[in-house]
């Protein structure tokens, strides 16, 4: 087997164990995610605090576990002006020791009024948050990002994401939602690289592609591909 070129970080994160989260546990988390929205500084004036929270599966690595979410926020309205939404999105990540109940819980959460329900053209609805970094020798080093993303295309059954061509995650989406963790922004391997998400049907084909660092989804012409690699 040849010397690897570029020996960076594939398949790091333990795989979904539980899907998406409910019941009392999503109550839980529910409140941490709340209480992190209420700090948010720059939240216009008036925002009220989100009432169905939209989970993700949940990934493991680094010792947590890592559950993204979104959230419509209530209307807000400004004098003179239509009313406007915006969504809240981020993620709530705890410990888990072994045979023990969840502990440490902390919350990342921001707010954005750029959503999907006003970007008919688009096929992934898209959320990533660096959550560590990746040190390799001579400078080399990686941003370890977690990815969150629904998918607005029926047939999608898997997402991938992808680092110069190579899969680095890859997870089966739970009710067209899915989560992935990775490294991404890679640097000193030649030309720096970034991470893709694809999307793929259950035969294999690529039905989406976007780039972390391009907002457009791309759909692919029906062109047939190579199922991505496990």
């Amino acid at each position: 087997m040849p010397i690897e070129k570029r020996p960076i970080p594939h398949f790091v994160a333990d795989a979904s164990q539980h899907g998406i989260p409910h019941g009392r546990f999503a109550e839980r988390l529910s409140t941490v995610f709340r209480d992190a929205c209420a700090e948010i500084k720059d939240l216009p004036e008036g925002t009220g605090m989100p009432d169905e929270i939209v989970w993700f599966p949940e990934r493991a690595w680094a010792g947590r576990v890592w559950i993204p979410a979104s959230a419509a926020g209530e209307t807000v309205l400004d004098e003179g002006e239509e009313a406007s939404t915006i969504e809240f999105f981020g993620f709530v990540s705890f410990v888990q020791p072994s045979g023990g109940d969840p502990e440490d819980f902390t919350a990342s959460v921001d707010f954005t009024d750029v959503v999907a329900a006003d970007n008919p053209d688009w096929a992934i609805d898209l959320g990533d948050e660096v959550i560590g970094k990746w040190q390799g020798e001579n400078g080399r080093e990686a941003d370890i990002t977690l990815i969150w993303g629904r998918s607005l295309i029926k047939e999608a059954f898997a997402a991938t994401a992808e680092l110069n061509g190579s899969a680095v995650d890859q997870d089966p989406l739970f009710a067209d939602r899915f989560t992935l963790i990775a490294p991404d922004a890679l640097k000193n391997y030649g030309d720096d690289a970034y991470l893709d998400i694809y999307l793929w049907n259950s035969k294999g084909k690529q039905v989406a592609r976007e780039s972390l660092y391009d907002i457009e989804e791309v759909e692919l012409s029906g062109k047939e591909n190579e199922t991505p690699a496990a």
